[in-house]
């Protein structure tokens, strides 16, 4: 029974969790005299009951594979036959309308399959109609994106890097020898890659083939990533046609070797279960979506799967693919190259890093991809949480370490040296397929003639890679592949040098990024020297973007994603991004310090010069450099006489004139800001404690207001003036005309060197110019 305020008979549909109730109101004649005026019923204007009503379960609402059109036909279809049996009961006086359209629909319900119900309440179905194309726009952009990124503004700097490849369907003739599923060979077409690179097609066939473990070392830049990936791709197809046969994924994967581990993963397949729809309740009941910003949901895939079969094999999928990596960005990217090369095989993978939310990447453990790709810490820390998806390792399937020799060394992965214990100990499979790559794998240190000459020492030169095997668990006959070559460094890197002292090395910094404008990385070895040049760069107007470790997770790739979007764009970085980054286009590579190993130098250099195109590595060497430099050059066997880059000593003077005020300025705001802070800090612990504040513990000795106002406006001149020196040209033309030449004509005034010439001709130029004069 219902109370109503409006005239009027509407039909009537209510949507509860649970059930779904449809029916018509009919109006109740009831004399008003029965109620009084006290009872708060004066505007009273009927009552109305419901009839004719079903209910209606909202799972058998709509089928899922179920378009618009089918379903208008059904429906009209029904309402036709609804109509026959009408005009045929007609003639039975007996029963009631009511009745009648109450055994209809009874009838309904019995005659369709369990998927299908006779009419579908429309607020429902509307609903469910718009939350099928969301997820179908979503997971269509998404695949837009992976594909054709040009269309639209890049989301991350690794769909660019993809895009770069090719954005037309490409013959992939030469990679069918290679074992290369079907899948994965249409994914390569429409990504454009018609031909592997030699450590593709070295390291494909042994790894898909023959199933044997892999350490890979070739040059930056290399295709690497798809060395595992492909072969990763391949092994989880062929355990999902094992799983095919048998018709039941848990009970026969390890069924030949470890029967203790079916009884854990079918206890950890149901407690997922459990988790896995508790969330989804949850996450209907809030109404919440799984989205957060930019970066991180390209990171992972939210779309759930829509068959309702595929969804209880998710449930059911064991973790196969592992793939460790050193940096957070690596992380990133190495997921973005999986997912396009994977996009037609429905294979799903998670991120696993530190910096992010763990509350989502558990959630996105949940849904129980076949691959993660992960940092050590993040991954030890759910690990040891006991995750229901990380518990039963010994199904892992496939280990990659990329970027083996820095995850190896010793003190910079404490987690590692745990995680890589248990998985060669308690979570041991001897099915397990390892891959160990890296650009600087079999790179041998040399040492000074004095040390050389002991066997101790010789013997552990030797046993580099026998001791990296042990850690990792490789077999005892992996396949190695070494294409390294003696330089480690790519043919097309043009390698220079600047001798400086400390304090020049901002004024060549700053002329080689006003005459050289591009797309730059300038590395450093310490993060406060970085927060120094962000701060210096920014007055002179360079727009940096700065990227360390000490920056949030969301910034670092935002920085990205924006240094891969502009033509001319600096990054300031430490050797957080040294390693595996593909950001398309770098030209320039700053080392402003040396690093301190030659490995560093290889990984930093080969951000440049990626895929056969040509880049510029230069090296700022001042006094505190020369170690360095000179054990990089005796280790990758260079000559110590790099040519040398270079500069026009009559700009120098302007150059030096803007970067002294900067400096003056940077400082002068550095000061006053650590004042500003340790001041504020002071007084309001003075203020808790109700203690008079002495200025011997104030920074400055504690300012009055008219010493701080002298300071801004002196700070305000400097500004002035160097806002004045930047808007004066430092590059001009030259006007070579003094003199007609032999052949009667005079030479043409030059462009500006900044427009003119780029980095590299300019080297060339200069070595061709000494060639001449020697």
């Amino acid at each position: 029974m219902k109370i109503k305020k409006s005239h009027g008979k509407k039909p009537f549909v209510s949507s509860k969790r649970g059930i779904v109730v449809k029916g018509k109101w009919k109006a109740v004649n009831v004399d008003p005299s029965l109620f009084s005026d006290d009872g708060g019923l004066e505007g009273l204007v009927c009552f109305e009951e419901l009839t004719d009503y079903s209910l209606v379960e909202p799972e058998k609402t709509i089928t899922e594979d179920e378009s618009v059109k089918d379903r208008k036909k059904r429906k009209a279809t029904e309402h036709h036959e609804r109509k026959k049996k009408l005009k045929k009961d007609e003639t039975s006086p007996n029963v009631s309308t009511a009745d009648q359209t109450i055994a209809e629909d009874d009838e309904m319900l019995l005659e369709a399959p369990a998927d299908q119900t006779p009419e579908t309440p429309p607020q429902t179905s509307q609903k469910k109609d718009k939350k099928k194309r969301r997820k179908k726009k979503k997971s269509s952009k998404e695949a837009a994106e992976v594909v054709a990124p040009s269309r639209k503004k890049t989301k991350n700097w690794t769909t660019a890097a993809v895009a770069d490849a090719g954005q037309q369907s490409a013959d992939v003739s030469a990679w069918k020898d290679l074992f290369v599923p079907a899948d994965v060979l249409k994914a390569l077409s429409k990504l454009g890659f018609s031909a592997p690179t030699p450590i593709q097609a070295l390291a494909l066939p042994p790894a898909i083939r023959d199933h044997l473990d892999v350490l890979g070392a070739a040059e930056t830049g290399s295709g690497k990533t798809l060395c595992f990936g492909i072969p990763m791709i391949h092994m989880i197809l062929e355990w999902r046609e094992k799983c095919e046969r048998k018709d039941d994924c848990g009970a026969h994967v390890e069924s030949d070797y470890l029967p203790a581990a079916i009884e854990q993963t079918d206890t950890c397949d149901q407690t997922s279960r459990v988790t896995h729809t508790n969330t989804e309740v949850v996450q209907e009941e809030s109404g919440e979506t799984e989205r957060s910003h930019v970066p991180d949901e390209d990171e992972c895939d939210d779309d759930d799967d829509d068959d309702g079969v595929k969804d209880v094999k998710r449930k059911e999928t064991p973790l196969l693919g592992l793939v460790l990596t050193p940096t957070r960005e690596l992380a990133v990217q190495v997921k973005h190259h999986i997912d396009a090369v994977a996009q037609f095989t429905g294979i799903k993978t998670a991120i696993v890093v530190g910096g992010m939310a763990p509350q989502k990447q558990k959630r996105m453990l949940l849904r129980r991809p076949e691959i993660v790709i992960a940092t050590p810490g993040r991954l030890w820390e759910m690990i040891k949480e006991e995750h229901p998806h990380l518990q039963n390792l010994r199904q892992l399937r496939c280990l990659v370490v990329d970027e083996a020799d820095r995850m190896v060394e010793r003190g910079h992965f404490a987690e590692l040296e745990n995680l890589l214990e248990m998985l060669n100990t308690s979570q041991f499979n001897p099915k397990r397929q390892t891959f160990v790559f890296s650009a600087t794998l079999t790179m041998v240190h040399s040492l000074p003639m004095r040390l050389e000459q002991k066997k101790s020492k010789r013997k552990e030169q030797r046993s580099k890679l026998q001791l990296l095997m042990e850690k990792v668990g490789i077999k005892d006959k992996p396949k190695i592949i070494d294409l390294t070559r003696r330089e480690a460094t790519v043919e097309t890197l043009t390698e220079t040098r600047i001798n400086c002292t400390k304090e020049e090395k901002d004024l060549y910094l700053y002329y080689f990024l006003l005459q050289y404008p591009g797309r730059t990385m300038v590395f450093a070895n310490s993060i406060d020297c970085i927060k120094r040049l962000n701060a210096l760069l920014l007055i002179l107007d360079c727009d940096p973007l700065p990227l360390h470790a000490n920056m949030h997770q969301k910034q670092r790739l935002k920085n990205l994603e924006r240094f891969a979007e502009k033509d001319s764009c600096i990054l300031l970085t430490t050797d957080v991004a040294a390693r595996g980054l593909d950001i398309p286009n770098v030209q320039h590579v700053i080392h402003y310090q040396v690093p301190r190993t030659s490995e560093t130098y290889v990984h930093r250099s080969g951000r440049t010069a990626r895929a056969t195109k040509e880049g510029l590595s230069l090296l700022l060497i001042g006094p505190d450099d020369l170690m360095n430099f000179k054990k990089i050059c005796r280790t990758l066997e260079k000559d110590e006489d790099l040519p040398v880059f270079p500069v026009q000593t009559k700009c120098m003077m302007a150059i030096k004139e803007r970067v002294n005020l900067a400096r003056k300025i940077e400082k002068m705001e550095y000061f006053n800001s650590r004042e500003k802070q340790h001041n504020s800090w002071v007084r309001q612990a003075s203020e808790a404690m109700d203690i008079d504040v002495d200025d011997d513990l104030l920074l400055g000795g504690g300012k009055d207001e008219y010493d701080e106002r002298e300071q801004q406006k002196l700070m305000k001149i400097l500004k002035k003036q160097l806002k004045h020196l930047i808007s004066q040209p430092v590059f001009r033309n030259e006007m070579k005309t003094k003199y007609p030449t032999q052949m009667g004509k005079l030479q043409l005034p030059q462009l500006p060197i900044s427009t003119a010439d780029t980095a590299l001709t300019s080297v060339i130029n200069h070595r061709q110019t000494i060639k001449h004069k020697r």
